[in-house]
């Protein structure tokens, strides 16, 4: 890559295009060329260069074939390269975004990928090495980008820098806490007659974040490979909903439990209404939150925002708000 590829490259891979990546096209050839002629030609450009592939253009430079070593290795001299090539070679676009790149070659796994331009012509070559090294630094940076660390800080980065690159998603993250905390304000009254509640409080937050930053994860994973369609959206959140549930339910039956035991330790009056409360809230905490995981990614990029930038701040408050509202408001309306 030249210096000012790499420049271009630094704004990360949702701004820079397959052309700032690729370097100039080697191992050209036309399909009139008999093996021993490309052979000969090789011996010369091998010396100078490593080629992987024999790429058949036209006169015009459109790239018509490929020729792989191995079958070039195994043919006759006097054959025709047109005889041994493969038609239709996969290409990637020279003004394709790179990000779309990633998710377009991330099933071939080739060696190196031509590069051609929206008429067919052949431009340059991109190895695969260089295109999917782009693709690991977008994927270690999603779990700083959940938080608000963007992906420019790192470990050198100055403090005053950082500074002003993590604390607004902090302020975020306050302004979402007083919601969670206004929705507990609202049950005071409950709370002040049952301060039992209280202590199951931070279990159900707990498990439903939980739950939720799981669905969030596997969500940002697809969008990053490019697994998740506009046609299998639907299957992802129906199959990320009874998840959640069933979840819920395993670790509800959990914490209902516990719950019946602390109730009858303390001397409650109702200590089995109190473990089904438990068992119901979680069950519906841990399937709203799993819901939450995979919608807000999609509702991220729907707004034109980077999905993964500080998504676990709104789920975290979305899980908050759904554990504790749908606990205390069924403790509310059964116990009281």
């Amino acid at each position: 890559m030249t210096a000012q590829s790499v420049e271009k490259l630094a704004a990360g891979p949702g701004e820079a295009t397959v052309g700032d990546l690729m370097s100039p096209p080697i191992g050209i050839f036309r399909a009139d060329m008999t093996v021993a002629e490309t052979v000969e030609k090789l011996r010369e450009e091998t010396q100078s260069s490593v080629i992987t592939y024999c790429y058949i253009t036209d006169e015009e430079g459109g790239l018509d074939g490929l020729v792989v070593m191995r079958d070039m290795l195994l043919a006759e001299p006097e054959t025709k390269l047109q005889d041994i090539m493969l038609t239709m070679p996969f290409s990637l676009g020279e003004s394709m975004p790179l990000e779309e790149a990633l998710k377009t070659a991330v099933k071939k796994h080739f060696p190196v990928y031509p590069v051609c331009d929206e008429t067919g012509k052949l431009k340059g070559l991109i190895r695969g090495s260089d295109l999917f090294a782009e693709q690991a630094i977008e994927i270690s940076a999603q779990a700083g980008k959940m938080v608000g660390v963007e992906k420019e800080e790192r470990l050198a980065t100055p403090v005053k820098r950082s500074l002003l690159l993590r604390h607004p998603w902090l302020q975020i993250n306050l302004f979402t806490a007083f919601i969670a905390a206004a929705v507990v304000g609202l049950f005071e009254d409950t709370l002040a007659q049952l301060v039992i509640l209280a202590v199951f409080l931070p279990v159900l937050a707990g498990q439903s974040g939980n739950t939720g930053c799981q669905a969030l994860a596997v969500t940002l994973r697809g969008m990053t490979l490019g697994d998740l369609r506009n046609d299998n959206i639907r299957a992802m959140l129906v199959k990320e909903g009874l998840l959640g549930v069933s979840n819920g339910l395993l670790v509800g039956v959990t914490a209902g439990l516990g719950m019946f035991i602390y109730a009858t330790m303390q001397g409650e009056a109702q200590p089995w209404l109190m473990g089904l409360v438990v068992m119901v809230s979680m069950a519906v905490a841990c399937a709203i939150s799993g819901l939450a995981g995979a919608i807000i990614p999609l509702v991220l990029k729907r707004l034109g925002a980077d999905p993964a930038t500080a998504s676990s701040i709104f789920l975290t408050t979305a899980s908050d708000v759904a554990s504790m509202g749908f606990f205390l408001s069924l403790s509310t309306a059964l116990l009281l």
